[in-house]
């Protein structure tokens, strides 16, 4: 059986064992790294289907999940977020917050998103160089867009940041991430306590009208305040080099600004950074593409490999930001697709147009190779950026 590596053969492409396993058998047995067993998805067909077949589950409290690492399922003792629920309980639970997320309320956030990619390129530009673009943009957008979607203070960015952190890398030893995990909900059921008593005009203190649940909240919270900056902050990082790396592309979205959606959509492709995200476990004896998984048996889903799948794709190892595929999975699929994907492409979208209209000289400063890769992270991406202009 094989011992499934989960470290990409280069920053884009996944291990060369991965894309063996949909050559020789696309549903294989694989030993994870936490020791466990299960099912390995490589074909975007059964990816999909697995993730719209009610027979799996999303509860990554029941024993089977299959769980990269140990030590992650305490990161979800307590009461289940969107992403862990089941039906009956997740459809009521999604469509309570969904609206929050809709095309039009996102494209009423434009302007507040322009205005703060352009400030923050303002203190870029007015900075020593080189720089550091993690820190100086590709991090800070999308968590202060969250915090005030949230009604999170922008100030305590620095605590939640350096603790999902800790709960992102799969290096963290088992009792830092139970720490963080508690130090996070307490910062959460304190600040949902006070919007009981003081409610804004943010996410949080609206869902306080639908419910009085706290637990319920925090754990909402949890998820958006998490999800909503580490998965953006690296795309923007990631999305940044490859377009310095592949000029005729940037010239192209540069010149015409349409193109830019259909580049974000290629870049999400092709880096599939949450690529672990969507696994589930099965409820009950199914088949699926032909081989029969068990009750209570783990089923992981290699994304990175599906959005590569040569059925689908075609030269799916390149980058092309002509393709236009939005049927990828790197937001999942089915119904408990991205709350946040609206989101996501409007901040990358903004970002890419603004940068680099802004920034046309824009270089690395170090060799791309050289540039230190999340590898040890659940979430892909880039510790460091370095740029100059």
């Amino acid at each position: 059986m094989t011992t499934l590596p989960i470290t990409r053969s280069c920053p884009y492409a996944p291990p060369e064992e991965h894309r063996r396993l949909r050559e020789e058998a696309p549903i294989s047995r694989v030993t994870l790294p936490s020791g466990r067993e299960a099912w390995a998805l490589t074909r975007l067909e059964d990816v999909r289907t697995m993730l719209t077949d009610p027979r799996f589950s999303s509860d990554r409290q029941n024993p089977g999940f299959p769980l990269l690492v140990d030590g992650q399922r305490r990161v979800t003792n307590f009461r289940a977020s969107l992403i862990s629920m089941d039906p009956p309980e997740h459809g009521p639970a999604r469509r309570a917050v969904v609206g929050e997320f809709t095309v039009k309320r996102m494209n009423a956030l434009r302007p507040r998103i322009q205005e703060i990619v352009d400030e923050h390129l303002d203190a870029l530009l007015a900075g020593p160089k080189p720089a550091d673009l993690v820190r100086a943009l590709s991090l800070p957008v999308p968590s202060l867009v969250i915090c005030e979607l949230l009604g999170v203070p922008y100030a305590d960015h620095d605590f939640f940041q350096e603790r999902s952190g800790k709960l992102l890398r799969r290096t963290t030893p088992p009792q830092e991430r139970a720490a963080a995990v508690d130090e996070l909900r307490d910062y959460l059921d304190k600040l949902i306590a006070q919007k009981e008593q003081q409610p804004g005009d943010d996410l949080l203190s609206r869902q306080l009208e639908k419910t009085q649940d706290r637990e319920e909240l925090v754990a909402l919270g949890f998820l958006l305040l998490i999800a909503g900056h580490e998965t953006t902050a690296n795309m923007i990082s990631l999305g940044t080099v490859t377009l310095l790396e592949h000029p005729e592309a940037l010239a192209a979205i540069v010149e015409d600004p349409a193109k830019t959606p259909s580049a974000v959509e290629e870049l999400l492709r092709y880096y599939t950074i949450a690529e672990f995200a969507v696994s589930r476990v099965a409820l009950e004896d199914v088949e699926l593409g032909g081989v029969l998984i068990r009750k209570g048996e783990g089923v992981i889903t290699l994304g990175n490999m599906a959005n590569r799948d040569p059925e689908v794709f075609d030269n799916a190892y390149d980058f092309d930001v002509e393709r236009g595929a939005r049927h990828h999975v790197a937001f999942g699929f089915g119904a408990h697709q991205c709350l946040g994907q609206n989101l996501a492409r409007l901040e990358l979208q903004i970002v890419f147009d603004t940068l680099f209209r802004r920034i046309p000289t824009l270089q690395l400063a170090v060799p791309a190779d050289q540039l230190p890769y999340k590898d040890d992270a659940n979430v892909y991406g880039l510790y460091e950026l370095p740029v100059t202009w």
